[in-house]
């Protein structure tokens, strides 16, 4: 016969057990990020700041990429922000289920990612909520930043990546992030229009241009699907 202790909630444990799981499989992959980082031109320093102040790993890909591809600083930045926009909707669904107020919720939106959302958003409770997001947040959020350090480390210490061909991989990785999204039938309708908009303009634009006109077409489809209130 299983007992609990009053006032202890007994689901809280599987929560942590499970947030810590996604904490722990997330945040492996920040090496991946380091040494991708590296070969795209930032220094370990440049990387590991990356890392701490955006926090976000599909921005933090878009960047890289566009600056291995040739792109300048403001045209990666720009393809991050526009990917990150979509933390403002998880934030407007959680605040009311978190509860934060003041300094709680400004530190709580630097956590604010897709996998902390996920793990609280889905809960019946306050507590429980807030309990997934911190421990999957903050579990990410120290091995991510730990093993993209790891990852730049490693990729400053292998010299020119031309040689192995990690120029090419950033975005082999940002592909890898969006390959879950296109289970559904209209995401991949969105992802063949964006395709055909970045290569159509690829000859006439910059490089890190094709990307924001991919990421453009998201917009445009989204807003469209809305349609008139």
């Amino acid at each position: 016969m299983s007992t609990s202790v009053e006032g202890v909630d007994p689901q809280r444990a599987g929560i942590v057990r499970d947030s810590l799981g996604v904490g722990i499989a997330t945040g492996l992959y920040g090496v991946s990020f380091g040494a991708l980082s590296v070969a795209a031109g930032l220094s370990v320093a440049q990387t590991c700041v990356l890392s701490l102040l955006m926090f976000t790993s599909a921005s933090q890909f878009a960047l890289v990429g566009v600056l291995a591809g040739g792109g300048s600083p403001a045209s990666g930045a720009a393809a991050a922000v526009l990917l990150g926009t979509r933390n403002t909707l998880y934030g407007l669904r959680l605040a009311p289920l978190l509860a934060w107020r003041g300094v709680r919720r400004l530190g709580a939106a630097h956590l604010l990612i897709d996998e902390s959302s996920a793990m609280s958003v889905t809960r019946d409770t306050t507590e429980r909520a807030r309990t997934g997001f911190l421990v999957t947040g903050a579990s990410i959020f120290v091995l991510w930043n730990l093993f993209t350090l790891v990852g730049a480390v490693a990729g400053e210490a292998i010299g020119d990546p031309r040689t192995y061909g990690l120029d090419a991989a950033a975005g082999g990785a940002f592909l890898a992030l969006l390959w879950p999204r296109l289970s559904e039938p209209r995401n991949r309708l969105v992802a063949v229009l964006a395709v055909a908009v970045a290569l159509g303009v690829v000859p006439f634009v910059p490089a890190g241009v094709p990307v924001l006109a991919a990421g453009g077409v998201a917009l445009l489809v989204g807003a469209l699907a809305r349609g008139p209130r």
